[in-house]
C-alpha cells in the first residue's frame, strides 16, 4: 500500500512551523473565551490569568482545564462563542445524567472539520476510487456525519446506511461493492458473524479494503481479528463530541500511532491525579485545547483518555504529532482490592485466547468486603460444550492469563456462542454492581 499520499500541506510542517500557528492560534482562542463565555472568563479571573499572559505555548499551563461537567453546568449553549443565528448545526452526545452535551458549528467549523476528516480517512488509504459504508448511527451523534462530509470531500462515493438492519448492510457490501467500512470496532464484529450466517465469507466475498473504526477503544488483538475477518487493512480514529467530533486524530497505514491535527488541536499529557504536566512518552491523561474552531472553543479539555504523546517524524512522511493507543479511561479504570484493572487489559487476553469468540462481558461485585471480578466470554465453537475436559482445560487457560495480566483472580464463565448481547454503538462491556 502507498504510504506516502498526504492531504494538507500542514501535516509535513517543520516544528517550527507548527508552533508559529499554534502560538498564534492559542492566543486568539483565549481572548475569544475570554471575552465572549462568560464561563471561561470567570475561570480566567478566579486563577488570575488573562489571554495576555500567553506568550509562549509554555503558558498554556497557566489555563485553567474544561471537563464534562462545565458542558452540564452551562446546558444547553453557556459555552459557545458566538451568537445562535452564526450556528449552522448541532449535535449532541448521550447524557448519563438526563441531560445530553451539546455542540455547535458555525460555517467555518464546518469547513475545518471536512478538512480534518479528509486528512484522517487520506492517511487511512481511501481515495476518490473508493465506495465507504459508513453503519455509524445517523443523528446527533457526531460520528456518522463527520465521517461523511470528509469523505466525500476526498471524492469517495458514500452510502449513508446508519447502524442496524445488519443483513441490509452486508447486502449493500455485496451490490454496491463497498470498498470501506466506517463502524465501531465491535459491531463491525457482529456483522461478520451475521455475514457468514448469511453464507457470505466476509474476506472472500466482498470487495472491502479498508476498515475506518472508532467510536470505542479497541486492542491490537481486536484489530488483527477485524483484520482477519474481513480480509482488510484497519485503522482506528479518535475524537469527541466536546472537541468537534472524530477528526481530532488518525492512524496512517505505518501504523506507528494517531496522528493528531494539532494545528487545530493542541495537546498535552498530564498526571491525572495532580494535573501536572508530562513530557514526550509519558503516559497519562490526554488534555486538547482547540485553537481554530469558532461557535465551540474549548481550553484544556481533559478527554480522560490514557495514552502518550511522540513527536518523531512517522515514516508516511508526516510531522504531526502522535498519540499512541489508548490503553483505557481514567474513568473507567477499576479499582479492585487496590489494583488497577483497565477493561482493554482483559480484552487483549480473550481475543488472543484460540477457542473463544470476540464478544465478551465484565461483571465487577462485592462479596462481603471483598470486589470480585467476572468476565463472560462467549466460546467460539458450541462442539466444546460437548467436552468437559476441553471446557475445563480452556477455562484454566484464560483464569491463569489474566492473573498473570491483571495480578488477580477473575471467574471466568464460558457461554454458549450467540448469547451475550450485541452492540450497534458503543459496547457496554462492564457492569459495576458495586454502585448499584
Amino acid at each position: 500500500m502507498a504510504q506516502d499520499r498526504i492531504w494538507s500541506k500542514e501535516e509535513s510542517f517543520n516544528r517550527e512551523q507548527f508552533q508559529t500557528v499554534q502560538l498564534e492560534r492559542l492566543k486568539k482562542t483565549a481572548e475569544r473565551v475570554y471575552n465572549n463565555v462568560p464561563h471561561y472568563k470567570k475561570k480566567f479571573d478566579e486563577i488570575g490569568v488573562l489571554p495576555e499572559d500567553i506568550k509562549s505555548l509554555e503558558d498554556l499551563s497557566k489555563l485553567p482545564f474544561t471537563v464534562k461537567a462545565d458542558f452540564r453546568d452551562t446546558y444547553p449553549c453557556g459555552l459557545f462563542s458566538v451568537p445562535r443565528k452564526e450556528l449552522v448545526r448541532f449535535h449532541a452526545s448521550s447524557g448519563t445524567t438526563g441531560k445530553p452535551t451539546v455542540v455547535g458549528y458555525t460555517k467555518h467549523d464546518m469547513a475545518m472539520w471536512r478538512e480534518m476528516i479528509a486528512r484522517l480517512v487520506t492517511m487511512a488509504g481511501v481515495t476518490e476510487e473508493d465506495t465507504a459504508q459508513i453503519s455509524f448511527g445517523y443523528g446527533l451523534f457526531t460520528g456518522a456525519f463527520g465521517l461523511h462530509q470528509g469523505l466525500e470531500e476526498v471524492g469517495a462515493a458514500v452510502i449513508p446506511m446508519s447502524s442496524g438492519n445488519t443483513k441490509k448492510q452486508i447486502m449493500m457490501m455485496q451490490d454496491m461493492e463497498t470498498t470501506a467500512l466506517i463502524s465501531t470496532p465491535s459491531y463491525a464484529l457482529h456483522m461478520a458473524e451475521v455475514a457468514k450466517e448469511m453464507g457470505v465469507d466476509p474476506a472472500k466475498d466482498l470487495h472491502l479494503k479498508y476498515g475506518l473504526f472508532g467510536g470505542e477503544g479497541s486492542t491490537e488483538a481486536m484489530r488483527n481479528e477485524l483484520n482477519e475477518v474481513w480480509g482488510i487493512f484497519s485503522t482506528e480514529n479518535y475524537g469527541m463530541s466536546e472537541l468537534i467530533g472524530p477528526g481530532v486524530a488518525g492512524e496512517c497505514q505505518a501504523l506507528r500511532g494517531m496522528h493528531i491535527n494539532e494545528d487545530h488541536f493542541l495537546p498535552e499529557i498530564i498526571n491525572p491525579e495532580t494535573g501536572a504536566v508530562l513530557g514526550e512518552g509519558e503516559i497519562g491523561e490526554l488534555v486538547i485545547t482547540t485553537i481554530s474552531k469558532e461557535g465551540l472553543p474549548i481550553i484544556r479539555y481533559r478527554t480522560k483518555d490514557i495514552t502518550s504523546l511522540h513527536y518523531d517524524q512517522c515514516d508516511c512522511g508526516r510531522t504531526t504529532v502522535r498519540m499512541s493507543k489508548i490503553q483505557g479511561r481514567s474513568d473507567d479504570m477499576l479499582i479492585l482490592g487496590g489494583v488497577n484493572v483497565f477493561p482493554s487489559q482483559i480484552e487483549e487476553v480473550l481475543i488472543s485466547t484460540q477457542g473463544i469468540g470476540p464478544h465478551y462481558q465484565i461483571k465487577v461485585f462485592k462479596k462481603g468486603y471483598l470486589d470480585k471480578i467476572e468476565v463472560d466470554v462467549e466460546l467460539a465453537d458450541a462442539d466444546f460444550l460437548e467436552s468437559f475436559g476441553k471446557l475445563e482445560s480452556l477455562n484454566a487457560a484464560i483464569k491463569s492469563k489474566l492473573k498473570t495480566v491483571l495480578g488477580i483472580d477473575a471467574k471466568v464463565n464460558l457461554v454458549q456462542p450467540r448469547t451475550l448481547e450485541r452492540f450497534e454503538g458503543k459496547a457496554k462491556r462492564v457492569i459495576d454492581m458495586r454502585e448499584v
